[in-house]
């Protein structure tokens, strides 16, 4: 028999990554399993004010961006997840977010993965890679990807 405990839900906090949370938490409902959601600070949290020569980094500290990111976080709960009859485990992370998700979900032994996939097309996969995408091929068990319901599916 099919045994799910843990079930991880990996969030941008995007509608994308939205389409994901009735999924997972009905899956964790049948299996009686705990759910954990989880938000990646991208490492790259540099950002720059111009472009060329005159370009200055705009640097936060990690304690800034793990307050701003603990205030998603804290919304997205009260909005997607407050009624959840489930376990809740949340956890914010700072690193490169499919290695971060693929690291917890070896280290807390995850059953399955539930996430959202942008949808984008083959090019833009392709220059800008896929969170989805790696996770789907380095993971450690099944990932279950949700595209968001209003997505529409464009050929190569």
């Amino acid at each position: 028999m099919l045994k799910i405990s843990k079930i991880l839900c990996p969030t941008d906090f995007s509608e994308h990554s939205r389409a994901a949370v009735p999924y997972a938490l009905d899956l964790a409902g049948k299996f009686q399993a705990e759910l954990h959601v989880v938000h990646v600070i991208d490492e790259a949290y540099q950002y720059w004010t111009a472009v060329g020569d005159g370009a200055v980094p705009v640097v936060f500290s990690e304690n800034e961006l793990l307050d701003a990111a603990q205030k998603q976080m804290d919304e997205f709960i009260a909005n997607h997840l407050k009624n959840a009859a489930v376990p809740l485990v949340t956890r914010l992370l700072i690193g490169r977010p499919f290695l971060e998700i693929i690291r917890y979900a070896d280290q807390e032994e995850m059953d399955l993965i539930v996430m959202g996939t942008h949808g984008r097309g083959a090019l833009a996969a392709m220059l800008l890679g896929s969170v989805t995408e790696r996770v789907v091929r380095k993971s450690p068990c099944p990932v279950l990807t949700v595209r968001h319901p209003e997505h529409k599916f464009e050929m190569p």
